[in-house]
């Protein structure tokens, strides 16, 4: 099958199974203006129809990444295909609280240049100039959050203070104009600047903006995860008892029954959550993060040059990030070995990337957190690393918390640099290699889970099932063939098993090749 003018044909998608909550069914799927025409056994298609044959295939809704790093990324050809290759429709961007919009996207650009790259097309307008952007311009559908880092950036700077009642005012408004023009959600990021410094109060106060218009808060929590996962849950229910707010925990990770007692306790008191996690032990963020205090920590590397300019601050500074580290339930005192240096701009240190901070600080002979502040210093801060967890987890023991009825797929996948995390590249094959082939989700389950239930959480309209009138966006999986072929040794391999896609009844994957159509839209939120 060759591309086409987009929309210009029907599809019929011949002999494949149709899975529903009674296992896999043999269905033909009629693909029509955009929408799906028909679903059922021998459907006559009209005589312009191109077909495809499924075979022993199934046909499942478009995958929804509920957790996406990829909106700047979103125009690059291997981006694309690294998320259709996992059957990934849509994406949903915003995360952890910093985004583009609002304002002119230079802020977020500089300080998550490591994990989402610059955006190529935006430079103000909001909401709606951003979500703009995409309409008709890649094979994938783009979701958009409010960031409540960028609004807080855009009303307060990077100051480490409580928000004014007048500033909570512009902050809310801010919220509001971009939930107008299509937002999902807010996205906060509470261990990331500026975020760190917003306190509860004004977080439920941008939170009612939400609650109004019946939007998503996704939050990455405040020091809330792996052991401390109960304090963070505490914050969010807090937010969501003086909001009246739907919320919802990004990337969430842990001890599994700590998690599920701790999900269940709540829901019991009146505060259910939802969530997204990807089916790894191992974690992705920016070092300065993990080292540094907010103060240091903001874009660009001067506050930090400052402050190691002597020694006596250089030794101030190194005390800090070493109790930072050692403290975290995540890492501990043999942080070094747990740290990989996933993405270093620095040319100097560009070797050192794929290496844990302990072997590169062996063989360049320096202390790892010596070393670490230099790494950042050189690179502006825009360094990113792969944090292994003390206890990695089985797919048997994570399976559990896939199954929560809350649960969505969401791969936190950064798509910058030459050695990112393979969750990029593999989260949803592996939930379908990993997980659904083995019996520890239902085949049913898994289209719920990376489809059908991200839908209904942001609103994203009427998509995410196989159904007649549903929007068309569809992934023709072979059940036993997909796999995630990204490692930590070579995360950025892509999946096999999912050789044909559609979006909107275009086919974007067709035998295993891109079909460079761009059907692909800025989704505003449907509710």
């Amino acid at each position: 099958m060759t591309a086409a003018p987009q929309g210009a044909f029907p599809v019929l998608l011949r002999g494949g199974a149709v899975v529903g909550p009674d296992g896999p069914v043999r269905a033909d799927v009629l693909v029509r203006d955009g929408r799906i025409a028909s679903v059922g056994p021998a459907v006559r298609p009209p005589s312009d129809a191109v077909t495809v044959d499924c075979g022993e295939r199934l046909v499942l809704p478009g995958f929804v990444d509920a957790h996406s790093h990829a909106g700047s990324r979103a125009f690059d050809e291997d981006v694309q295909e690294t998320l259709l290759r996992q059957g990934v429709t849509t994406i949903v961007t915003g995360q952890d609280g910093v985004g583009p919009a609002p304002g002119d996207g230079t802020w977020a650009d500089r300080y998550f240049a490591a994990i989402d790259g610059p955006h190529p097309r935006y430079r103000g307008g909001g909401t709606a100039a951003l979500l703009s952007t995409y309409d008709g311009t890649t094979p994938v559908n783009v979701a958009t959050l409010v960031p409540a880092g960028t609004v807080r950036h855009e009303v307060i700077g990077d100051e480490d203070r409580p928000a004014t009642p007048d500033e909570t005012a512009r902050m809310r408004a801010l919220v509001r104009t971009g939930l107008a023009e299509g937002a999902v959600g807010l996205a906060s990021g509470l261990d990331y600047v500026p975020g760190v410094s917003a306190d509860t109060d004004e977080l439920a106060a941008l939170c009612a903006e939400v609650a109004a218009v019946d939007g998503l808060y996704v939050t990455h929590m405040r020091g809330g995860y792996e052991a401390n996962v109960r304090t963070g849950l505490d914050e969010v229910a807090a937010i969501v008892r003086a909001s009246g707010v739907r919320a919802h925990v990004s990337h969430l990770h842990g001890p599994v029954p700590t998690v599920l007692g701790a999900l269940d306790d709540l829901a019991a008191a009146g505060v259910p959550l939802s969530f997204d996690a990807y089916p790894y032990s191992r974690g992705c963020t920016i070092l300065s993060m993990l080292l540094l205090p907010s103060s240091l920590a903001r874009p660009g590397s001067e506050d930090l040059a400052r402050a190691v300019a002597d020694p006596e601050g250089r030794e101030r500074v190194r005390a800090a990030a070493l109790e930072r580290v050692t403290g975290r339930a995540d890492l501990g005192p043999g942080w070094a070995g747990q740290v990989t240096l996933s993405h270093v701009p620095s040319a100097a240190h560009h070797g050192l990337q794929g290496r844990t901070l302990a072997q590169a600080a062996a063989d360049t002979g320096a202390e790892p957190v010596d070393l670490a502040l230099d790494v950042l210093l050189a690179s502006a801060l825009q360094v990113t690393v792969v944090m292994r967890v003390p206890e990695p987890r089985t797919p048997e023991q994570l399976a559990p918390l896939f199954r929560h009825p809350g649960h969505t797929a969401g791969s936190d996948g950064i798509h910058v640099g030459t050695h990112p995390h393979p969750r990029a590249a593999g989260t949803f094959a592996r939930y379908l290699g990993d997980f659904a082939r083995p019996g520890l989700l239902t085949w049913d389950e898994a289209q719920r889970h990376l489809a059908t239930t991200a839908v209904g959480l942001h609103g994203l309209g009427d998509r995410g099932v196989v159904r007649a009138g549903a929007v068309a966006d569809l992934v023709v999986v072979d059940p036993e063939r997909v796999t995630s072929r990204a490692t930590y040794a070579a995360p950025t391999l892509r999946a096999e098993g999912i050789d044909d896609v559609l979006v909107a009844g275009v086919p974007v994957l067709a035998a295993g090749r891109t079909t460079h159509a761009t059907p692909g839209v800025g989704l505003r939120r449907a509710r």
